[in-house]
């Protein structure tokens, strides 16, 4: 009898995966894991990890932990949990498409008054500008090469975001 095919995860997906295999985790858990760790670069919302979990338990790759605290259900990786995210890893690369809210609302806002459009690019640069700080001490602290990487690469856009917004002009 053929092994049984492991099923074709989407980044979110691979994204909860992959923070599993330090452990088991609740939901909260996990939305506040992706934040700390790949936030600056890869948003997962409380609403897609609350939509994601039971399709993955379903398809077999995660299973019921014990109740976390306050009675919180946890998730464990399966075996094919961690095929499914083995694949997903070895999947190869593909042009990742620039998603960000605020290049989309600096690109409509010729719709905005000046006064609006001047907050707009304030409150992205007070909010970079802090990103920043944070960027570069997570930066400083990593020791392994591929995040490292990482963690360089976000103190590098959120400098291009920051380089962005000084370009508008006043």
């Amino acid at each position: 009898m053929p092994a049984p095919r492991t099923p074709a995860v989407n980044a979110t997906a691979a994204a909860l995966l992959g923070l599993l295999h330090e452990g088991p985790m609740s939901g909260s858990q996990l939305v506040t894991a992706a934040g700390d760790r790949f936030g600056a670069f890869f948003s997962v919302t409380r609403s897609q990890v609350y939509r994601e979990l039971p399709a993955l338990l379903s398809a077999g790759l995660l299973e019921p932990g014990r109740p976390g605290p306050r009675a919180a259900r946890t998730y464990v990786l399966t075996s094919a949990g961690r095929r499914a995210f083995s694949r997903w890893l070895r999947s190869g690369p593909a042009a990742d498409p620039l998603r960000s809210p605020l290049v989309l609302r600096l690109l409509h806002a010729g719709r905005l008054s000046a006064a609006q459009r001047a907050e707009l690019v304030a409150a992205g640069r007070e909010a970079y500008t802090a990103r920043l700080a944070a960027t570069r001490a997570a930066a400083r602290g990593e020791r392994d090469p591929y995040r490292k990487a990482v963690a360089d690469f976000a103190v590098a856009h959120v400098r291009a975001v920051l380089k962005l917004l000084d370009a508008i002009p006043e």
